[in-house]
């Protein structure tokens, strides 16, 4: 049985430079190029293993800097043959360009009532058009930061699907009405995605993202979907997430996961084959997908990992 992998990052200036006093140029230098591992490192290897990647770009930061940055995003995922679909940080709606994060909207999408989201969600797919993409048909809020009036508003206007839930922020930012172990694609309004999870330690779930999983829990998530015949995955990285969280230079631990990791789908492009959305994927509803189980040295060899990365692949140069 085939597992249809959405492998998708999220492109995005990080809010943190903005705060920093970055100006535009080193906002877009440190979240989009950082340290020549950002967005057109990430397209040159994906070409190279022929992978499809959901680029899920939030175009907010047009609001304060014009659509010149945005556009200059889209254009690179599209003439590499990859897909734009929409993302938002609804906190730009209320910042200011020169103020170093002074001024900022409410963090989490969930804080604005169905009408504040609709405004949003309409405005963010204008503001994506005017920079060159396509409609987009599928929706991923900032900080997984959706609740069930999301998924109203993104039917409202012509979504098909929504990758919002994430169990392993079940409660915290992720606020679907929807068990924080699903991770199988869900009939709705709009077709949920969930994030895939992994449970790391008995009743601890943890994100199927580049920086949150070593390259073994990885590789042990997709043989587990695989055999047991998984309705999907689907995989979170982001555009700054190779480098250190400064910006400045590379961290080598998530580059050599990015790689790994592209070089597992390339192998495994049979039964585990990546796709778009756009692709329009059967995709089996409502199956009682169960996320991979724990396992004590696979999580002690990831922690060890994390703290060389913590300790030296963060410092900043």
């Amino acid at each position: 049985m085939v597992t249809p992998v959405f492998l998708t990052a999220d492109i995005e200036f990080a809010w943190r430079h903005h705060a920093a006093g970055h100006d535009l140029d080193g906002m877009y230098q440190r979240s989009i190029e950082p340290a020549g591992v950002g967005l057109a490192f990430q397209l040159e290897t994906l070409r190279r293993h022929e992978l499809k990647v959901c680029f899920f770009v939030d175009p907010m930061p047009a609001l304060l800097f014009g659509l010149d940055p945005i556009r200059r995003i889209v254009d690179a995922i599209l003439e590499a043959e990859q897909e734009v679909q929409l993302h938002l940080h609804p906190n730009w709606a209320g910042a200011r360009a020169d103020d170093a994060g002074a001024h900022y909207g409410r963090f989490q999408l969930h804080e604005y009532d169905f009408a504040e989201q609709s405004a949003l969600i309409a405005g963010a797919t204008d503001l994506l058009a005017a920079a060159g993409a396509p409609a987009p048909i599928a929706f991923r809020a900032g900080n997984y930061g959706a609740d069930d009036n999301t998924l109203g508003v993104l039917a409202a206007h012509g979504f098909t699907y929504d990758s919002s839930h994430n169990g392993a922020q079940a409660s915290r930012t992720s606020r679907l009405s929807l068990p924080p172990r699903r991770i199988s694609p869900v009939a709705g309004t709009v077709i949920e995605v969930p994030v895939t999870v992994i449970e790391d330690s008995p009743g601890s779930l943890r994100t199927f993202q580049l920086c949150a999983l070593s390259s073994n829990e990885a590789s042990d998530a997709l043989d587990h979907a695989a055999a047991a015949g998984h309705a999907a995955v689907t995989i979170v990285s982001h555009g700054f997430e190779l480098a250190n969280r400064a910006g400045t230079r590379a961290n080598m631990v998530h580059v050599r996961r990015f790689e790994a990791l592209c070089s597992l789908l390339d192998d495994r492009r049979d039964d585990l084959p990546t796709v778009h959305f756009k692709d329009r994927p059967s995709l089996r509803l409502d199956a009682d997908d169960a996320p991979l189980g724990p396992d004590m040295l696979r999580t002690r060899w990831r922690q060890a990992e994390q703290l060389w990365s913590n300790w030296v692949a963060e410092r900043v140069a």
